[in-house]
């Protein structure tokens, strides 16, 4: 499979994706209202690549990822904390079967876009699946 470029919007803080409850005395982490909004989100903006059937079905090789993030404004923020919820959505849009699929992940902060967004390129490793 050649290289899968897709072009998503940029990605919630972890620190707003997931949120905790406590249920009888154990903590539980759930997805947040903006998790949910972002998951879908990415599955819209998939919609030109499963049309297209380029993603006809889950990915099962294991995966080299490279992002590159554009924020839509210059407040700062860690590269890092954007990571999860990208995966996580791109794991709910089935776009692969689970993220522990990821063996490489390359981050690169781009520069300021109005709106936002990422670019996620998706490399399959050759010969390599899951077990």
């Amino acid at each position: 499979m050649p290289d899968l470029t897709l072009h998503l919007p940029f990605p919630p803080s972890v620190n707003h994706y997931w949120r905790t409850a406590v249920r009888q005395g154990k903590a539980s982490p759930y997805v947040s209202a903006q998790g949910k909004a972002y998951r879908k989100a990415v599955k819209r903006a998939l919609g030109k690549e499963r049309m297209a059937g380029r993603l006809a079905e889950p990915l099962r090789s294991r995966l080299a990822v490279t992002v590159g993030l554009f924020a839509p404004t210059g407040a700062r923020y860690d590269i890092d904390n954007r990571m999860k919820g990208l995966l996580d959505a791109l794991t709910d849009a089935e776009v692969w079967e689970d993220d522990s699929q990821v063996d490489r992940l390359v981050i690169e902060r781009g520069e300021v876009i109005e709106g936002g967004g990422c670019v996620v390129v998706i490399r399959t490793r050759a010969g390599e699946t899951t077990p």
